[in-house]
């Protein structure tokens, strides 16, 4: 699933962007409620995740809006105001879920599963499948056909962005952004390092080739 996480607080938006890449979601941060609002128009993401007390613009009042509008992406509300009377309010205005801060993360994530679930069945797949290729997200399993295969974390969270983007060109700058959690090229190879070593679990010994380079863009799973 691709979530948008709305959040002042760049630790703890980093925090659970952090744990839902490591799952193998994609995730895009707004810190602040200009850009979280401009990005949640797009209508490009699975849920969100809208942090209340943002100091630019209340979470509800994005929540408000994006309704007005007539987005119906699910929406989960971060909050430090636990009581009923602010649960309720923000239910009201559109919200389809409330967790307080502090939190634990598996119910996040738990939360955000069950919103995607509930608004759309078909995209909260946990298995990706590329040709013979499958990657299960709840046993963190990787086949080839009858074969097993052994990924490190960083690895299999590259295959999973790899897989969630089949058949199209990914980038260096989206995987530093989604799979390193870079907001800058740091100037290395380690793209390149890693995108090789799972050519090499993934592609070596069968007869299709399924991870690709596209000379001058980036690379590319081929759903063959």
């Amino acid at each position: 699933m691709h979530v948008l996480i709305i959040e002042d607080d760049k630790q703890a938006a980093g925090y659970v962007a952090k744990g839902l890449r490591e799952s193998g979601h994609t995730v895009t941060v707004a810190n602040n409620g200009d850009d979280g609002l401009m990005m949640a128009r797009s209508g490009n993401f699975d849920v969100l995740v809208v942090d209340r007390m943002l100091p630019d613009m209340d979470g509800l009042d994005i929540i408000k809006n994006i309704r007005k509008e007539g987005h119906h992406t699910p929406v989960l509300i971060l909050s430090a105001l636990s009581d009923v009377g602010h649960r309720v309010e923000g239910l009201q205005v559109g919200g389809d879920d409330y967790l307080t801060k502090p939190f634990a993360f598996s119910e996040l994530q738990a939360r955000l599963e069950a919103l995607v679930r509930r608004a759309n069945p078909e995209t909260a797949a946990k298995k990706f499948r590329v040709g013979d290729l499958e990657l299960d997200l709840l046993t963190r399993v990787v086949r080839r056909g009858e074969t097993a295969i052994e990924l490190q974390p960083r690895e299999f969270t590259l295959l999973a962005y790899l897989m969630q983007h089949a058949d199209q060109v990914v980038t260096r700058t989206m995987l530093l952004e989604n799979v390193w959690e870079y907001n800058f090229d740091p100037q290395t190879n380690v793209v390149d390092v890693h995108i090789s070593r799972l050519r090499g679990k993934i592609d070596r010994g069968f007869e299709t080739q399924l991870l690709e380079t596209v000379r001058g863009a980036g690379y590319r799973l081929v759903n063959s």
